[in-house]
């Protein structure tokens, strides 16, 4: 393909349009603009053609595999922490910085989401750990563990509270955007290296089998199930703006109806982009009310 990646400096080719060009442009999705560029770039790349259609039937053959070996192995044998060190390691010296700059921004994006619920349903949240990774190192506290698990303890914890007090979500007088960044996070990356070249998606649908293998077949399912959460936040976040757009903008749907683990690794994209794009809706909010109340 003779597309490239700079999106500053296109000339149009209507006979050979360039694709990456036209999502860059469109501006019918509230992504942020630097995470769009790397996703985009990403996509574009030599690892996603090359890797991906290699990776992703050996990761799902791999997946059965572990499943399969789980039935026999104790749930015992399993360590969050040498799973941790495995994916720092991998995401050092082989992804890319765009793919290290979105899976850094995700953690951030996923506690400031919740925050903003919190603090609209005026309900203290204490069962979950806020996760802000600035570097990769940061990353080998158990950080994508905490992350599956605040997901469940913060859904536990508000409806909880919501049903003792006798009241169900609704949407506040004036609502509360402390908890969403109107910019870029302070990330840093660190050094790139000439190794440094698996895309975002090849390197996610690599790591499916590692997080089976070095986790409980329990850890692994609820980790996995975990993604089809995104509707119901995306209630949530619709419940309190009184409005059905954040809804729409989630593709990890219906979690009452848990998929099998085999497609983790493309509900882990979607889940990402979901998170992205309701973090990038409820930033377009705050910018409005500020225009509003200027």
């Amino acid at each position: 393909m003779g597309w490239q990646a700079d999106f500053d400096h296109q000339i149009i080719n209507i006979k050979d349009p360039n694709p990456w060009l036209a999502l860059y442009l469109d501006s019918s999705l509230p992504l942020h603009d630097e995470a769009k560029r790397a996703l985009l770039r990403g996509h574009n790349s030599r690892s996603r053609q090359i890797l991906l259609p290699i990776i992703r039937p050996v990761a799902k053959l791999m997946i059965m595999v572990v499943k399969l070996l789980r039935l026999v192995i104790p749930a015992w044998l399993s360590s969050s922490k040498l799973l941790h060190q495995f994916i720092y390691w991998g995401l050092k010296y082989l992804v890319t910085a765009d793919s290290n700059y979105l899976i850094l921004r995700h953690f951030t994006i996923g506690t400031e989401i919740l925050n903003f619920i919190a603090d609209n349903a005026e309900v203290e949240i204490t069962s979950t750990q806020p996760l802000r990774p600035t570097c990769l190192e940061d990353l080998k506290n158990d950080t994508f563990l905490i992350h599956d698990l605040n997901i469940y303890n913060f859904i536990i914890e508000l409806n909880q509270t919501l049903q003792a007090e006798h009241r169900t979500l609704q949407a506040p007088a004036h609502l509360n955007f402390d908890a969403i960044t109107d910019g870029e996070f302070e990330l840093n990356l660190g050094r790139q290296r000439w190794c440094n070249f698996v895309d975002l998606q090849s390197a996610i649908e690599a790591y499916t089998p590692v997080y089976a293998m070095f986790l409980s077949d329990h850890d692994f399912w609820r980790a996995t199930n975990s993604l089809q959460l995104d509707e119901t936040i995306a209630i949530y976040i619709s419940k309190l703006l009184k409005d059905p757009m954040a809804l729409s903008l989630v593709n990890n749907r219906h979690p009452c109806i848990p998929l099998i683990t085999l497609h983790a690794g493309f509900r882990l994209m979607l889940h990402g982009m979901d998170a992205e794009l309701l973090h990038g809706y409820l930033r377009q909010q705050k910018r409005l009310q500020v225009n509003l109340s200027a």
